[in-house]
């Protein structure tokens, strides 16, 4: 009984802990987050006409025909109709296909494979990519969804406006606009065409990147770069890496070069090089502004003009070098001459373009600092001529009635010939005006054509009044071709083998081959210096033809050390031959000093003489005849009776110092 106790009590012992034990709750064990579904890659069907499963191999394909659209996050397909792979998320899709992407970027063409977990599309036949701004074509494009860029492989073309870019290779950024193209890059636009292997370019901007060599042409010339940028929209260009800009008739390069289409003007820094291909002129310097339209530039910092010959080439350097084209024409009628008009604008002030420190950088839009320059002149003080004093045109010839050239007699007295009989100087009258230069009232305006070249003369309105076609008929207006000049401002150098010069500022036409040296002129020709307040120096066949001198002229050849022959005068005119003089001759209260020696070379004397004209003759570089017409005075001194007075003219200056002997001189 007592067993039977114990056992029950047990049971139940064991019942009452197995209830107690089932109403505890177990340990909750913290649950692993559940996968989160990336929803955005999800590709989702709007709709279809027939929808159709279909197993390939243990995969399930859902076949959609007719007007399919799915979508995927903001990109929405469109299809003729698409096979759809759930598994691996990858749609096929045949037909006039159509992504929208986000409302920005729409593609086109008639084949895809999508693969919707990389978000990138494989597109081929009859491909279009377009965002609004550009338009993308090619056989085959990959485009990624993710940072909505196209790239072709096998060719294709961009059309953003009126530009049209065609290349091998492209990239396309949707979002920022930018295209990348490489390999056979050709641009054509109804203003410019461009060929290159590497090109960066923006299509919202329109900005192209040069990294490759690349050749533009805009119908007026030829730009070649490797290095800079070019802004199609507004015609502004910077180029670097030694860019150069070529026509038929100029060559232009530098360092680096800032350029604006609309105006031709632009900035040529470091190492800048001008060659007039027609006239064989070229311009060396540190810095240019120029308008490769008008044909014109600024050089400063170091300017160097070479004209090239067929054995030597003369060198020109000075502060600052101006050259343009002006209008070959020419009038008859009264006006200023070249000489004077020229003097009259270097008498003014230099322009604004000279006057600028060209260290600063430029701003931002190039035209800001070089458009709207003033008419180039020079430093004040520069001297006109005096009235009625022209420079001849023609070249001055002997009278005809002038027989007696007088050969250098021996040691007497008898020297000297007087002719008694006045000569007629017709042969030395100044022509109305010089052949040059009638045609234009001053340099200024000479510069102000060139922005109007293409311009008429004369206003058209003009040309309907009889009165005025009157006026041209009687001026006789003879338009030809267009004429280079170049202009050089302060410390004028010159340095050629067989000759060399200086002054304070030039003027040099292609025309007629002269130049005009201003302020303290000075030409030297092996032993001969000759100076006065204007020197006319005249090439032909860019050598020296010969010079003249306007205003206190002076000759001085250097015998020794201290003999020295002078002849002065009102003018002087000078005639080269092969680079040697050969004939000066002095005019207006003209005076000569020459030194005689024996055949022993001693010297045995001097001859003075004043006359109205002088004339010198030389053959094999050495003094041959002298003759002297109208009002002749003078006499022989012995060597060591010349009068002090006598051996050094009034106003002498040997001025060897001056003398630039070598090229290198030419910067000194």
């Amino acid at each position: 009984m007592n067993t039977l106790r114990r056992i029950g009590l047990s049971a139940l012992f064991i019942v009452t802990i197995l209830f107690a034990l089932a109403q505890q709750k177990p340990p909750v064990t913290p649950a692993s987050p559940a996968t989160q579904q990336d929803t955005t890659k999800n590709i989702n069907l709007i709709r279809s006409n027939v929808l159709r499963f279909e197993q390939k191999d243990s995969t399930e394909l859902q076949v959609l025909v007719g007007d399919v659209i799915l979508q995927q996050d903001k990109t929405l397909f469109y299809g003729d109709s698409i096979v759809m792979d759930k598994t691996r998320n990858v749609i096929e899709v045949f037909g006039n296909i159509h992504i929208n992407d986000s409302d920005s970027v729409n593609v086109y063409s008639q084949y895809l494979i999508y693969y919707g977990n990389t978000k990138i599309a494989n597109l081929k036949k009859s491909v279009k990519l377009t965002d609004g701004k550009a338009t993308l074509t090619t056989e085959e494009l990959e485009y990624d969804l993710n940072s909505k860029t196209g790239t072709y492989v096998n060719g294709g073309k961009i059309v953003n406006g009126s530009s049209i870019l065609t290349s091998k290779e492209g990239y396309y950024y949707a979002d920022t606009k930018d295209a990348y193209f490489k390999k056979n890059v050709k641009m054509v636009d109804p203003n410019y065409t461009m060929a290159t292997d590497t090109l960066l370019y923006n299509t919202e901007t329109q900005v192209a990147t040069f990294v490759a060599p690349t050749t533009i042409n805009d119908g007026k010339s030829i730009i070649r770069t490797s290095d800079g940028s070019y802004d199609m929209n507004r015609g502004l260009a910077n180029f670097g890496s030694r860019p150069t800009i070529e026509d038929s008739t100029q060559f232009i390069t530098a360092d680096s070069i800032s350029f604006d289409k609309n105006t031709g003007e632009g900035f040529a820094r470091g190492n800048f090089v001008y060659r007039d291909t027609a006239q064989g002129i070229t311009v060396l310097a540190e810095r240019s502004f120029f308008n490769r339209d008008a044909k014109t530039f600024l050089a400063t910092e170091k300017p160097l003009m070479i004209i090239k010959q067929d054995q030597d080439s003369l060198f020109l350097t000075a502060d600052t070098l101006y050259s343009g084209i002006r209008l070959d024409t020419t009038y008859v009628q009264d006006s200023l001459s070249l000489t004077q008009t020229t003097k009259a604008d270097i008498k003014g002030n230099i322009p604004d373009a000279v006057k600028m420190d060209i260290h600063k950088p430029l701003p931002d839009k190039l035209q800001d600092n070089i458009a709207g320059r003033p008419g180039m002149g020079a430093r004040p003080g520069a001297k006109r001529p005096p009235a009625g004093k022209k420079p001849a045109d023609n070249n001055p010839q002997l009278p005809t009635d002038i027989k007696r050239d007088i050969p250098l007699p021996p040691d007497t007295s008898k020297s000297i010939a007087i002719l008694a009989n006045p000569i007629k100087d017709s042969s030395f009258a100044v022509p109305e005006a010089i052949s040059d230069s009638t045609n234009i009232d001053s340099l200024a305006r000479v510069i102000a054509l060139n922005k109007a070249a293409a311009d008429s003369i004369f206003k058209k309105d003009s040309l309907r009044k009889q009165d005025s076609i009157k006026a041209i008929a009687a001026r006789k207006i003879d338009r030809v071709d267009s004429v280079r000049f170049f202009v050089a401002y302060h410390h004028v150098k010159m340095f050629e083998d067989s000759m060399q010069a200086v002054c304070d500022s030039m003027f040099f036409s292609g025309k007629d081959s002269i130049f005009r040296l201003y302020n303290d002129p000075i030409v030297w020709s092996k032993e001969s210096q000759i100076s006065g307040d204007t020197i006319h120096l005249y090439t032909k066949n860019k050598k020296p033809e010969r010079v003249e001198v306007w205003e206190n002229a002076f000759s001085i050849s250097k015998s020794n050390d201290q003999f020295y022959n002078q002849l002065k005068g009102n003018t002087i005119n000078g005639f080269f031959n092969e680079g040697e003089i050969e004939h000066i001759r002095a005019k207006g209260s003209a005076e000569s000093l020459y030194y005689l020696q024996d055949d022993d070379s001693a010297y045995t004397g001097a001859n003075y003489a004043k006359a109205d004209l002088i004339n010198l003759y030389f053959a094999k570089k050495e003094l041959d005849k002298i003759s002297w017409i109208n009002d002749v005075e003078g006499g022989f001194y012995p060597v060591n009776q010349v009068p002090e007075d006598r051996q050094r003219f009034r106003n002498f200056k040997w001025q060897e110092a001056r003398r630039p002997k070598t090229r290198a001189e030419l910067y000194q």
